[in-house]
């Protein structure tokens, strides 16, 4: 059985993430309705949101989670070993944990060092994750049973057109930022044909403040 998957992100009125100025506070403030047990991340998202998260750290004693703790678990996929600094993000308040998922090809000698530093791990897939066995074994082995994904578009795309994804969730900015480059929420190899579309059932719309729209949709399976 899968853990019900969220997609929730931020966007310009042209599909945009990047360079509006978002309104992190109110973003955050709808997370909430998600009442999620994971929040799953990419190596890239987490890189990105603080460089510290990249330098090695020497081994620290790992704190027992406490039962009463509700807050998520943060799970890193990161089959290319670039996450290091566990002790830093165990020390956020967003997550009572971290787990990270790898692969077959994930070095050997990473594997021994999250051992080491106390940071559990999944290994599937051969040259990449394999994100659906990966959401199983999140559900069965640790309870997980609502993940939102904090991701940029890759991470995104990967698990929508896997057919992973249970809701997508998008929080309209009122802006416009054009270009060219990849930067939407949903980054995935062009379609040679319509089968691929993924269409989309509206459960939800409201507004936020003066300018933002939050969509909420059903993904029909």
């Amino acid at each position: 059985m899968l853990p019900r998957v969220i997609v929730h992100n931020m966007v310009s009125v042209d599909g945009r993430m990047d360079w509006f100025e978002a309104n992190e506070a109110q973003f955050y403030e709808t997370v909430k309705n998600w009442s999620e047990d994971c929040t799953l991340a990419g190596a890239d998202t987490i890189l990105d949101g603080d460089p510290q998260a990249a330098m090695e750290e020497p081994p620290t004693p790992v704190a027992a989670a406490q039962a009463e703790d509700d807050r998520p678990l943060l799970v890193v996929v990161d089959s290319r070993a670039r996450v290091k600094g566990w002790s830093f993000l165990r020390s956020q308040p967003h997550w009572r944990g971290v787990m990270t998922l790898c692969s077959e090809t994930t070095p050997r000698t990473h594997l021994d060092l999250l051992h080491v530093r106390g940071v559990p791990h999944i290994v599937t897939g051969g040259s990449r994750v394999d994100l659906r066995e990966s959401l199983a074994r999140l559900h069965k082995d640790h309870g997980v049973r609502v993940v939102r994904v904090e991701s940029g578009g890759t991470l995104s795309g990967v698990l929508l057109r896997a057919g992973l994804v249970s809701v997508v969730s998008i929080l309209i900015h009122p802006a416009l930022v054009g270009g060219s480059s990849p930067s939407s929420f949903f980054r995935a190899p062009d379609l040679m044909n319509t089968g691929g579309v993924i269409p989309l059932r509206l459960v939800g719309v409201e507004r936020l403040g003066s300018d933002v729209v939050w969509l909420r949709y059903l993904v029909a399976k």
